[in-house]
């Protein structure tokens, strides 16, 4: 009885300095912790206890101080560039608007029919800039809402093209290019929302008119149970473009143009082809620039 006796006094001074250790260490791990989240600094808990248990848990807890101060460099470095391009696109519009209060009070004094009209042709000129601007950031905020939804049906993608294609053709006259077009004659579908592709190409096309110069060339191809739009341009500055970028939010290769575009386009562009199935790409060789949009085939037909 006595050994008994002895050893139940062992185990219960045992167990007893066992959860001591462990208290003390749950104690120093919390005060730890309390001084990481209030300085922000990079420093880890360190495991100094006999209890396997507890130091994995510290290791846990170190791995996931690693992913949250990564997470938190990460959200840092976007809510910066955020803050920058934010600060560029209020350039962009503070520039056509005060270009638009000069050329108002010029045409409130200017007499001659003439100058009045050039007035009236520049002030309309620079509203339509700032609509174009203002409707692709309401679309680019529309397309942040993962509640956002595109109605789908079946489209006719050789339509589409072929219509976007006119609409554009008097800016093509204006920059002087003269695209070289290549269509398939049977119609090609997708599975998708035509106002949405319209969308797509127009912005595809106002990039190239923007950025390009001269040779133009767009294609339309159906090959392996996929449509194939292809736009490409030749670029003054290939140098200047990082491919990597060019579908990221407010890129612009080229800031000297920056009351004509928010570096928005081919972004809404991508995400609507996502939201499609589809997917746009881009490569650049030597200077020619080029804007793919691929989406699964849905249907084929004779006739446009």
């Amino acid at each position: 009885m006595i050994i008994w006796a002895v050893a139940a006094t062992l185990v219960c001074i045992a167990l007893s300095l066992g959860i001591v250790m462990i208290l003390r260490q749950i104690r120093e791990i919390c005060r730890r912790l309390s001084f990481i989240r209030i300085h922000r600094t990079n420093m880890r808990l360190t495991a100094d206890t006999p209890f396997p248990a507890m130091n994995r848990l510290i290791d846990e807890i170190n791995a996931f101080l690693e992913e949250a101060a990564e997470e938190n460099i990460g959200i840092e470095r976007e809510s910066r560039g955020l803050k920058d391009s934010l600060t560029g696109i209020s350039h962009d519009i503070r520039t056509p608007l005060t270009s638009l209060s000069g050329y108002f009070q010029l045409l409130t004094r200017e007499e001659s029919p003439e100058e009045r009209e050039r007035y009236c042709t520049i002030i309309k000129a620079r509203i339509d800039s700032l609509e174009s601007m203002l409707e692709e950031l309401f679309t680019y905020t529309k397309l942040q809402n993962s509640d956002y939804r595109i109605e789908m049906d079946s489209v006719n993608f050789t339509r589409c093209v072929i219509d976007t294609m006119l609409a554009f053709y008097g800016q093509f006259a204006v920059k002087n290019m003269q695209p070289e077009v290549s269509i398939e004659e049977e119609a090609a579908y997708i599975y998708g929302n035509p106002e949405a592709v319209r969308r797509i190409l127009q912005n595809i096309l106002k990039n190239a008119l923007v950025h390009g110069i001269g040779e133009l060339s767009v294609s339309l191809r159906t090959k392996e149970n996929k449509v194939v739009f292809q736009c490409a341009n030749r670029c003054e500055a290939p140098e200047e473009i990082d491919v990597e970028e060019v579908f990221s939010r407010f890129y612009k290769a080229d800031p000297a143009r920056r009351d004509t575009s928010t570096g928005l386009g081919l972004t809404i562009a991508a995400e609507l082809a996502r939201r499609m199935k589809g997917e746009l790409t881009a490569d650049l060789r030597k200077d020619i620039f080029t804007v793919r949009a691929a989406f699964p085939l849905f249907a084929a037909g004779r006739s446009i």
